[in-house]
């Protein structure tokens, strides 16, 4: 059995996730426990962060989940201390850039799903990304939030044409995080990332 990776929540509401992390060679996890036994954390994509969380008024965030937050930001607050792998999709890097006291922009034109179905973009690599997926190449997008000033600790590691950053590391702690979302890419960009991530060995 592979690692045992944890995210918070009901189980039916994020299967698609359950499936790319089993085909990695992990196990999923889920339940609303802040202290579970379990190898590493993944934070899945949702409703936007309340603003106040990062020093700010509502101005075009929907969708939030309080209840969520706290939850994960907790279990974030658990998984760094103890040096355990953690991987942000989406909504799950704003939490991640959240954590570490950075901000995210409320509301960004042209990334959001189009009909229900993600976008595709093109995206520019450096240092661990650019080693795992290449230089260049393209994610799905669907989110109308991102990443503002990075927290403390971590540094962009992927960006969009205009600059929004599309993914993030973090310099010391085994954390990682993708404004797109690899459960539902092809096998090379999407499962590859999964199965890098269960590579991830805990800080001693």
């Amino acid at each position: 059995m592979g690692k045992t990776v944890y995210i918070w929540g009901e189980a039916a509401r994020y299967e698609n996730y359950r499936r790319a992390v089993e085909a990695a060679g992990g196990q999923a996890l889920f339940g609303l426990e802040t202290e579970p036994a379990v190898d590493a954390l993944l934070l899945p994509g949702g409703g936007d962060l309340e603003p106040w969380r990062y020093g700010e008024e509502n101005t075009a965030s929907r969708g939030l989940e309080p209840e969520r937050d706290a939850a994960e930001l907790a279990l974030l607050d658990r998984f760094t201390a103890a040096g355990k792998p953690v991987l942000g999709i989406c909504r799950g890097l704003q939490t991640i850039n959240v954590f570490f006291g950075g901000t995210l922009l409320q509301d960004i034109p042209g990334h959001s799903a189009e009909c229900g179905r993600d976008r595709m973009h093109p995206v520019r690599s450096a240092g661990l990304f650019a080693r795992l997926l290449g230089e260049r190449g393209s994610v799905n997008s669907a989110h109308h939030q991102a990443a503002g000033r990075l927290g403390s600790g971590l540094e962009a590691a992927q960006w969009s044409p205009e600059g929004v950053t599309e993914a993030l590391v973090h310099r010391r702690l085994p954390v990682w995080a993708v404004q797109w979302h690899p459960e539902r890419l092809d096998r090379r960009r999407g499962l590859g990332l999964f199965r890098a991530f269960l590579e991830l060995e805990a800080l001693r």
